[in-house]
């Protein structure tokens, strides 16, 4: 007897299933500062990935997937990089509060940033990008504080309180940097639309059980 193996319809721009897929919510927001998103390979098909609304929604954001890169400049593709004018996003364990600094420590203005660069991934996969990319030591450093938990809620757990989607921490970065806060606020409905469709979808059943994975056409 031949089984037939139902697939659920996804969508062709955002590869995530209809019922979850939020392209309907799209809007494009000009920002002054980029946004590089460097991305773990296994990052890439999760269902609750926040970078692809990044991308879409900023035309300064970008994204590249990978494990390692010479440098800034080979990240981006370009020469000629100023990479003192970029800070990384990474968490700070024991300094509380919003806080921009150069790789020295000194205190440093927001809004003299040119762009923003965010791993992007779960901690441990942050941590390998991390440790895979020793130039990202020598960048001007951005720690943030959120106010609130995650918009992620109970479907995707992190190991502390600060550590939210790369979206989350791209918006409040960028609010930081001098950003109209309408930016953040419109990112984060829209991320917000992502969840609750995956959870009224019921596509992850439990906490315990990993996201699934986009699934992609050939």
């Amino acid at each position: 007897m031949l089984t037939t193996l139902v697939v659920s319809p996804s969508c062709a721009t955002c590869h995530r299933p209809k019922a979850a897929c939020v392209c309907d919510r799209i809007v494009s927001y000009p920002t002054a500062r980029r946004v590089l998103i460097l991305q773990h390979p296994q990052e890439r098909d999760a269902l609750l990935g926040s970078a692809q609304i990044l991308e879409a929604s900023l035309p300064k954001a970008r994204i590249v997937v990978g494990l390692s890169w010479r440098n800034l400049g080979h990240a981006l593709g370009e020469e000629g990089v100023n990479s003192s004018r970029w800070a990384v996003l990474f968490p700070d364990r024991e300094t509380p509060g919003d806080q921009l600094t150069t790789r020295r420590g000194a205190p440093l203005d927001a809004a003299s940033l040119e762009g923003v660069i965010v791993l992007d991934g779960t901690w441990s996969k942050a941590k390998t990008l991390w440790w895979r990319n020793p130039w990202l030591n020598k960048l001007n450093r951005m720690a943030l504080t959120p106010e609130k938990p995650s918009i992620y809620g109970r479907l995707r757990a992190e190991p502390r309180r600060e550590f939210v989607s790369t979206l989350e921490s791209v918006a409040h970065a960028l609010t930081l940097c001098g950003e109209s806060p309408e930016v953040q606020q419109a990112l984060e409905r829209v991320f917000r639309t992502l969840v609750q469709r995956v959870r009224d979808a019921k596509l992850i059943p439990s906490p315990a059980h990993r996201p699934p994975r986009l699934k992609r056409g050939a």
